[in-house]
């Protein structure tokens, strides 16, 4: 029969469509991994844009600046030379204009100015944001002189910090008289740098909370700092920024933004840890589905098991009770024809042949039941069927029976029987009713061995793990029922094992029958 080949030839079919569908979804899959990592790419490509841009914001916005604090300090000179000259006294016989210089001093109104005399002290001020009446709320219980200290001091230390920032200017007054006037940006200034600063603080607070854009660094190539990044700062730090910039590296190609005047910056980044994840997502999808088909294999092949061994006790019982009754009419016509003084030798033959049936009987009722184990000699049972089997086998096959005393194991006689008896027939069909037979029955103290050996034509390696498998057989008229019977007693009524110990083609097989042994 031709069973077991066709349901090979399902599971090879059924294993090449699952491995195209395993190809399909992974090329499926690569290639959507491949989309989603070119538009990472390309957000970090923009997000390099978008430095090179801010960048360039920055330094003409600085240039800028510059220019308007080196107007605001040609601003300065021009305003101290005014009030240099309507302090200046002029002769009596001259009458001053001061229409010009009043004009220029009059026209500051948003440079903050401290004019601090030789001994350091405030000679006046202008433009100021704060004056004593700003005070009197942070000091509610001071004097009005203590006041006007505070304030002072106060205009010293804002004059000293001035003067670190823009250089401050002194100029004699009079004769021995020096004045120092110290000044800070305009307000106009002030105000510029403040916007542009938030702007500098919100680009960084957006690259660092965005968690949607991918890891990246931005180094300087030619300071080699870190100009900004959203790694955490715990996961880079400056140990580590070197070995961590070499596997981003690896990672992706850098994006070099080069801003054309000798200074560019490069720009590594990695994997979102979304498209990471998404590298694993086919692998964990088909772990999860063959999860799922495994167990439910097993729970189909449970229940196909519980219906086939319902299958095999109802075929079982039904063998019995069909050989019963003609098993009994043929015991009352032996008894009938020994009574009718019919030829002995006839009478034991036929005696024989009934004894036999009703042996079969009886292995089929034990299938089909609960089978009874009994602690006996193993030898015995194989010897047993062994001389019952010589008679009724091929004079030309030699057979040898090699056992030992006293080799007790747990099993039912007649079923043991009845699996040795199937496979020395097989025994004697591989070797065409021609050959030498071997059985060996051997002991350890964990097992008994029975070995069954002859010198037939092998056993394919492509057959060996299948002829235990229900429809499996050799034979034009076989069944393929013998041997997978076999390794349901063996296996499933005494918990032992069966197997091809060795094969060679034209060379012989030996089939070793294993039984837990009660040897200590």
């Amino acid at each position: 029969m031709n069973l077991y080949s066709k349901k090979q030839q399902w599971k090879i079919a059924l294993l090449i469509f699952a491995l195209l569908l395993v190809g399909v979804s992974l090329f499926v899959s690569n290639t959507i991994v491949a989309k989603v990592g070119e538009r990472e790419r390309e957000r970090a490509r923009q997000w390099g844009d978008a430095v090179k841009k801010k960048i360039e914001l920055v330094r003409l916005t600085n240039r800028t600046f510059t220019q308007l604090r080196d107007q605001e300090r040609e601003k300065m000179a021009l305003w101290i030379d005014a009030t240099k000259e309507v302090s200046q006294a002029t002769p009596l016989n001259q009458i001053p204009n001061y229409d010009f210089p009043l004009k220029i001093i009059n026209g500051n109104k948003d440079i903050p100015v401290i004019l601090l005399d030789n001994k350091k002290q405030v000679s006046g001020y202008i433009n100021l944001d704060f004056d004593t009446t700003t005070l009197r709320t942070q000091h509610t219980k001071i004097s009005a002189k203590e006041l006007v200290s505070v304030f002072e001091d106060s205009l010293l230390f804002l004059a000293e910090t001035w003067q670190e920032k823009n250089p401050s200017f002194t100029v004699e007054v009079y004769e021995g008289l020096f004045m120092t006037y110290c000044y800070s940006d305009s307000k106009g200034i002030t105000r510029l740098e403040a916007e542009r600063d938030s702007l500098i603080h919100a680009f960084n607070v957006d690259l660092i909370n965005n968690e949607g854009l991918v890891p990246v660094i931005l180094i300087d190539n030619k300071t080699t700092e870190i100009i900004g990044t959203n790694i955490d700062e715990y996961t880079i730090t400056k140990f580590n920024v070197d070995e961590y910039i070499a596997q981003l590296e690896v990672q992706n190609k850098p994006i070099i933004i080069d801003f054309k005047n000798g200074n560019s910056n490069t720009l590594y980044f990695d994997d979102s840890p979304e498209l990471k994840q998404l590298h694993y997502f086919p692998y964990i999808q088909f772990l999860v589905i063959g999860l799922f088909v495994i167990i439910g294999y097993l729970i189909f092949s449970t229940f196909r098991k519980a219906e086939q061994n319902k299958v095999w006790a109802g075929m079982a019982k039904e063998t019995a009770h069909q050989l019963g009754t003609p098993l009994s009419s043929l015991m009352a016509w032996v008894q009938l024809l020994e009574s009718k003084g019919v030829d002995s030798m006839v009478t034991v033959e036929m005696q024989k042949d009934v004894d036999r049936l009703e042996k079969v009987t009886d292995r089929f009722s034990k299938i089909g039941s609960g089978t009874k184990l009994e602690d006996t000699d193993i030898s015995a049972t194989v010897r047993n069927v062994m001389n019952y089997l010589r008679p009724r086998i091929s004079d030309k096959v030699d057979v040898t029976i090699t056992t030992n005393d006293e080799l007790s194991a747990l099993h039912n006689a007649s079923l043991i029987e009845w699996v040795v008896e199937n496979i020395v027939k097989n025994a004697v069909d591989a070797m065409e009713g021609e050959g030498q037979l071997n059985v060996n029955v051997q002991g350890t103290p964990e097992w008994v061995h029975i070995n069954i050996k002859d010198n037939g034509k092998g056993i394919s390696s492509g057959q060996m793990k299948t002829i235990f498998e229900p429809g499996f057989s050799t034979k034009k008229r076989g069944w393929g029922l013998g041997l997978s019977l076999v390794k349901r007693i063996v296996k499933e009524y005494h918990k032992g094992n069966v197997f091809v110990l060795e094969s060679q083609q034209n060379s012989g097989t030996t089939f070793r029958i294993s039984l837990p042994s009660n040897i200590l």
